[in-house]
């Protein structure tokens, strides 16, 4: 038997100003975000909502340290609910203060604490590509392991996820394609799941079509064209979750979070790096089989080429997009790459 669920209430919202007041924000909120976006978008309306910014806590992507820290930080405020706004480590780290008890958040990813829901969850994407805004997973990289991890817990089920357009137009051209990349990369992962059903197909599918069709526009039209795309590259990012939330994802992922952590860098990035050879060689293995050829019609037909010519296609629609850098450019040995 194989279970279906979208959990989170998706709400479209056109700006924080709604979002506060649709949702009484105030003095019992938790507000997980940068602070940059607190003071552009939130802080006007929050009316004496806690606040911590992810920046105080983290150089870069979220780590067991940075949640820990923030779990210390925050051990005195009296909160019922958390709001978390911003890109895929913001809303990975958010979810889990819904908690009772995080840290030390390694013991509690191993099972060592138990994890007690004792918050509401709202969860609000400042990017178009995690997903994490309607999953139940966080992705964290354990410094131990020198990896990330992705860890799936029933209790950090979001209860709403607001969707805000007008949260997209200051994010710079490559931030947007990097993050969008990223879901159509989990469309296609999702899809070619095993654990992949019907119901996750539709919602993979739809990420997919939503995402080519936007880079199309985008390779015709010039960057500008995105701003008439916001709506749909947030509704394709939240299509991504939910497929992999119900299918889980495969290759690119497992070797993309080693590395990341070796070149530190956002997980879009090895993760674009290694995508399309990851096909060619599901191809090689499999030739004219299965889901993938299902995948190569479709792309055949929205790029208007033959489809023995769809991964010549889809490099260049990609390459002028996402301009795609030799895995060497991200200091990664050889040596390193055979421990990968």
């Amino acid at each position: 038997m194989k279970k279906n669920s979208v959990v989170p209430e998706i709400i479209r919202m056109t700006g924080c100003q709604e979002l506060c007041s649709y949702f009484s924000v105030g003095e019992k909120d938790l507000i997980i975000t940068s602070r940059h976006i607190f003071n552009d978008y939130i802080k006007l309306f929050s009316k004496g909502a806690k606040t911590v910014f992810l920046e105080d806590f983290s150089n870069g992507e979220a780590t067991n340290k940075t949640v820990d820290a923030i779990a210390g930080y925050i051990k005195k405020i009296n909160y019922n609910r958390v709001i978390a706004v911003g890109d895929g480590s913001v809303l990975d780290v958010g979810k889990l203060f819904c908690l009772e008890t995080v840290a030390p958040v390694y013991e509690l990813f191993c099972g060592n604490i138990p994890a007690k829901r004792t918050k509401e969850l709202i969860m609000v994407p400042t990017t178009c590509g995690t997903g994490s805004e309607v999953t139940s997973i966080s992705t964290i990289e354990i410094t131990k392991l020198n990896t990330k991890k992705r860890f799936t817990l029933p209790e950090l089920h979001v209860d709403y996820t607001v969707l805000i357009p007008t949260l997209l137009e200051n994010l710079p051209f490559e931030m947007f394609t990097i993050s969008s990349i990223n879901a159509f990369m989990n469309c296609v992962e999702s899809y070619l799941s095993p654990n992949a059903t019907s119901f996750s197909k539709i919602f993979s599918m739809k990420g997919i079509r939503t995402i080519i069709k936007g880079y199309i526009k985008i390779a015709q039209e010039g960057s500008t064209a995105r701003f008439s795309m916001l709506n749909e590259f947030l509704d394709a990012s939240a299509y991504a979750g939910i497929a992999f939330e119900n299918a889980g994802c495969g290759a690119v992922s497992a070797l993309s979070y080693p590395l990341e952590s070796i070149c530190r860098t956002p997980c879009q990035e090895p993760h674009y790096t290694i995508f399309l050879g990851v096909l060619e060689k599901y191809k090689q293995l499999k030739p004219r089989v299965g889901e993938l050829e299902v995948l190569e019609c479709t792309w055949a037909k929205l790029l208007g080429c033959e489809k023995d010519h769809v991964y010549l296609e889809l490099a260049k629609l990609f390459n002028y997009v996402v301009p795609k850098e030799p895995i060497r450019e991200y200091c990664v040995t050889g040596n390193q790459l055979k421990e990968v």
